[in-house]
């Protein structure tokens, strides 16, 4: 099976950031580009779902939560294509039932066989509640939002290889706080680890908390939100724009942009000290770019522009 062969065979390359200007300060950027594990299963959604999916195989189907663009909604869709498993998604907002058609991210999850449900904001928020609406999904397996969990935090500790071992600080976007825990478990003792959050709250040291199992060293810098969760600038997108033009590279604006910025900028601020290496982890969710630039028409601003 296709799936399987990409989780046994899993390797991602680091490419190193070339900009001119990072001379000056005597800072190594490297960038681990988990984005080209697959293209509808990438970043660290492939890591999360590994084995929610390979220790649920026998499940009559899998049900998870998210939001109208949501990077997770669309990895799991796909995976119940290609396990040929009937796959529900959790989706917020009663108001999307009759205006999915237009959202590219639920065509393109719905094309790969997943059924929605739709449900109020506030019903969305007690999300622990929310099986006991479905009965009808009981025998399903439930993956939680973002898929953090135990067996999720087992796949981000694989992130990381023997071949990292040379950086010192590793860098990446928090979500639900999974990914970041998975590394800080995983890396060596010497190797400190920065997130940035892509939402505003104190709450995500204490999510993170409950699945780190290291005492390797770790921060959060929550300068680089842009005002909250899927909240975007302009100011913002011109500079995504501007770093594709300089390096290839593309990222998406509410996750891995945000960190972006936010490491360069501390860069400038010598935040970092010289000679430090950083390895920055590219998480993916290139497939939001989509809906994001349709938001962005029709508030006639500025889109993300990678060509």
């Amino acid at each position: 099976m296709e799936f399987l062969e990409v989780f046994n065979e899993i390797n991602s390359v680091n490419q190193k950031l070339e900009l001119e200007w990072l001379d000056k300060f005597k800072v190594e950027i490297w960038i681990k580009r988990e984005d080209l594990l697959h293209p509808y299963i990438s970043g660290n959604k492939f890591r999360k779902l590994k084995y929610n999916l390979l220790e649920n195989l026998n499940s009559q189907g899998w049900v998870t939560f998210g939001g109208a663009y949501s990077n997770h909604i669309l990895a799991v869709a796909y995976a119940g294509f290609l396990f040929q498993k009937p796959t529900i998604g959790i989706i917020r907002g009663e108001e999307l039932q009759h205006a999915w058609q237009q959202n590219p991210t639920l065509i393109k999850a719905a094309k790969f066989g997943m059924q929605f449900r739709f449900i109020s904001r506030e019903l969305y928020q007690n999300k622990e509640a929310i099986p006991a609406f479905f009965p009808e999904l009981q025998e399903h397996h439930w993956i939680p939002e973002g898929g953090t969990n135990a067996l999720a935090i087992k796949g981000c500790e694989e992130i990381l290889s023997n071949n990292d071992s040379e950086f010192h600080k590793i860098a990446c976007a928090v979500g639900t706080g999974g990914t970041i825990a998975g590394i800080i478990n995983s890396a060596k003792n010497y190797q400190k680890i920065i997130g940035f959050p892509a939402l505003k709250g104190a709450f995500l040291v204490e999510d993170i908390r409950k699945f780190v199992t290291s005492e390797n060293s770790w921060n959060l810098v929550n300068d680089y939100h842009f005002g909250g969760y899927g909240k975007v600038t302009s100011d913002l997108i011109k500079w995504l724009n501007e770093f594709y033009k300089q390096t290839k590279i593309p990222l998406d604006p509410l996750y891995t942009g945000k960190m972006m910025y936010g490491i360069l900028d501390l860069v400038r601020q010598n935040y970092f000290e010289r000679g430090t290496k950083i390895l920055v982890i590219h998480t993916g969710g290139l497939q939001g770019i989509d809906g994001m630039n349709e938001t962005l028409k029709n508030k006639n601003k500025t889109t993300i522009t990678y060509a």
